[in-house]
């Protein structure tokens, strides 16, 4: 008679957090530094994974802030903050929420911290990222992938 094996313990481990990519631009400087004007802010988040190899994760969040006096471009910084995660044993059910909440949380910080910094050495009032809700960012990427499908959610 064979052996059962008990079930692996799950296995949640943080191998890197890294800055994957950052730029700055300023394409109407010097003469837009000059506008008595408040700029707008417009800011973008996304978040990506893919596995590296079995059990091994890359995660990423990407922020892009767009500021601008009318038409007019002041600074677009776009950054790519990652992490390589260890993840086993875990229910197919449950990675999707790890991978899209929980591995995010952990990079935020690091993200909002380094566009900090980019935008204040560039010259400018430092923009502080707000906090951010990735379980509800995560549920709204689940019902516009639903949708997509054609699949109602309840």
């Amino acid at each position: 008679m064979a052996e059962q094996q008990a079930p692996a313990d799950p296995v949640f481990q943080i191998q890197r957090v890294y800055l994957k990519d950052v730029s700055l631009e300023q394409p109407n400087s010097p003469a837009i530094l000059t506008q008595p004007e408040q700029p707008s802010v417009d800011i973008q988040l996304a978040v990506a994974h893919e596995q590296l190899v079995e059990g091994v994760f890359e995660v990423t969040v990407t922020a892009t802030v767009h500021t601008k006096i009318q038409d007019k471009t002041v600074f677009l910084v776009e950054a790519k903050q990652a992490g390589i995660f260890e993840i086993r044993n875990l229910p197919e059910e449950q990675m999707g929420q790890v991978v899209g909440i929980a591995c995010p949380q952990i990079i935020y910080p690091y993200l909002r911290g380094n566009v900090a910094d980019v935008v204040q050495r560039a010259g400018f009032p430092p923009v502080h990222l707000a906090e951010i809700n990735f379980q509800m960012l995560y549920q709204q990427q689940l019902e516009a992938q639903a949708q997509q499908a054609g699949i109602e959610t309840a």
